[in-house]
């Protein structure tokens, strides 16, 4: 059993299935939910006409070029997840059935049951592959029919999950900002520079509102974090490596010393508060976004199409100077003069040593 897995390429650890297919499932989000999203915003704001009218109608449903793209936020997920378990062509190119089919049977939860159906139909689907003399047609049909089959089992009951417990922390969070405001902004923050996915995270429990806001938080600390207190070695290439990129770069250095994350830690449990508390910061654009941070700006640009929605929608009456300037403190100001505050007292404790933070 084991020479016939590892000929398949089949690894049941936590590393495949909760780091390279999670952080896959990240990708597929961006490709399509997210980018979808900021097309749309794109086209309301700068009044583009090919951005904002109806492309396409399909089951009486309109879709514009970016209503298009999020629409396929299922099938994009499952072929990202199948490419993450080094699936065959026809595994993997039937993994969009299976994709659509796990969205929209998990429903708001949708991500949470893409992720584990997908999975499943990957595997099974690599078990037949090539094994017999007509693969083209075994492959598709055990792949889809594995995936179908299971989007009908359990990816309603794990999407109302991901949606329950999702809302169990954005209501938390509503009734007690502070502490919520601290918990929130820690554990999505840690968890995005950890080798897993912070996005997929925060998709999966499909978390916006202040919780949402509390995540963003979280996450542009740990990264602008990084980036300041690593600048005097990691110069101008780290900043930005780390600052729009990821603080994930740091994780060899945290493994030989766990004491330099203290500093960006530190900023995330101050910022997250604050985010809820003080800003009332809220992340209302796709739920992928809250656990971005600073990577390429897209948790900003998800704090903003929220703004934008929530004014075309009425719950919002206009985007005021003190939104602004509240996105820009948490999102860069305060993780850098925070981390820079409390970083000087660890190495003044010897805890971190120069050279400590060199990527």
């Amino acid at each position: 059993m084991k020479d016939f897995l590892k000929k398949k390429d089949i690894e049941i650890s936590l590393k495949r299935y909760g780091i390279d297919a999670l952080g896959a499932m990240a990708q597929g989000l961006f490709c399509s939910l997210l980018i979808g999203t900021i097309i749309n915003t794109l086209g309301q704001q700068f009044h583009v006409k090919y951005l904002t009218e109806t492309v396409a109608t399909i089951a009486g449903t309109e879709y514009t070029v970016g209503g298009l793209a999020s629409a396929m936020s299922g099938p994009a997920m499952a072929v990202a997840i199948g490419y993450a378990l080094h699936c065959p062509p026809l595994v993997l190119f039937s993994m969009i059935t299976v994709g659509f089919a796990a969205n929209a049977l998990g429903g708001a939860g949708g991500p949470l049951a893409v992720l584990f159906v997908a999975i499943l139909a990957a595997e099974f689907g690599k078990v037949v592959s090539k094994e017999t003399k007509v693969d083209i047609l075994v492959t598709p049909l055990v792949t889809i029919g594995v995936g179908v089959f299971f989007s009908w089992l359990i990816a309603p009951k794990l999407g109302l999950l991901a949606m329950k417990f999702g809302e169990v922390i954005m209501m938390a969070t509503v009734l007690q900002p502070f502490l919520m405001g601290i918990l929130v902004s820690v554990a999505v923050g840690i968890a995005l520079t950890l080798p897993i996915s912070s996005a997929a995270i925060c998709a999966a429990l499909g978390l916006t509102g202040l919780a949402g806001g509390a995540a963003v938080a979280g996450c542009c600390a740990q990264m602008v974090g990084f980036a300041v207190i690593s600048f005097k070695e990691n110069g101008w290439g780290g900043l930005a490596s780390q600052g729009i990129g990821t603080s994930m770069l740091q994780m060899p250095n945290i493994v030989k010393n766990p004491r330099i994350w203290i500093a960006p830690i530190v900023a995330s449990a101050i910022t997250g508060p604050i985010a809820t508390c003080l800003f009332k910061l809220q992340m209302n654009g796709a739920p992928v976004s809250s656990g971005m941070g600073t990577c390429g700006l897209v948790g900003q640009i998800g704090v903003y199409t929220g703004w934008v929605q929530d004014v075309a929608s009425g719950s919002k009456a206009a985007i005021t100077g003190f939104d602004w300037l509240g996105l820009v403190l948490i999102s860069f100001v305060l993780p850098a003069v925070i981390s820079l505050i409390v970083h000087s007292a660890v190495v003044k404790l010897g805890w971190v040593k120069e050279g400590d933070l060199k990527l």
